[in-house]
């Protein structure tokens, strides 16, 4: 069974909620890319569709849109998703998740978007 810890946030007045989800709810979710935008009901959250912002796995493996599919993988950065720069020019070789939720995601980030 899937178990998730959705981190939500609302731009408009800066306030963030967590919500942990399983089962049914939290099958939703597999499957997304980082991008798109659910019209999903998830605890008092409703009338609002979310989007994906990103997320980590089990490891603490950062989500990052770029790296296409649910893999694992070592890509070289030099800035982004993954790498804290402190020096201008380093590149360094990062384990990176791909796009995709999957069912070693545990954490995702949500971002809530009002209804039209």
């Amino acid at each position: 069974m899937a178990k998730l810890q959705l981190i939500i946030s609302d731009p408009r007045n800066g306030s963030c909620k967590k919500i942990e989800v399983e089962g049914a709810q939290a099958q939703t979710f597999i499957g997304r890319k980082i991008g798109e935008i659910l019209n999903v009901s998830v605890a008092d959250i409703s009338g609002k569709r979310l989007m994906i912002k990103g997320g980590s796995d089990k490891d603490g493996t950062p989500m990052r849109p770029d790296v296409h599919g649910g893999v694992k993988t070592s890509i070289l950065l030099s800035k982004g998703v993954g790498l804290r720069n402190k020096e201008k020019g380093i590149r360094m070789r990062k384990l990176i998740r791909g796009n995709t939720v999957t069912e070693d995601i545990i954490q995702l980030n949500l971002l809530t978007i009002p209804s039209e």
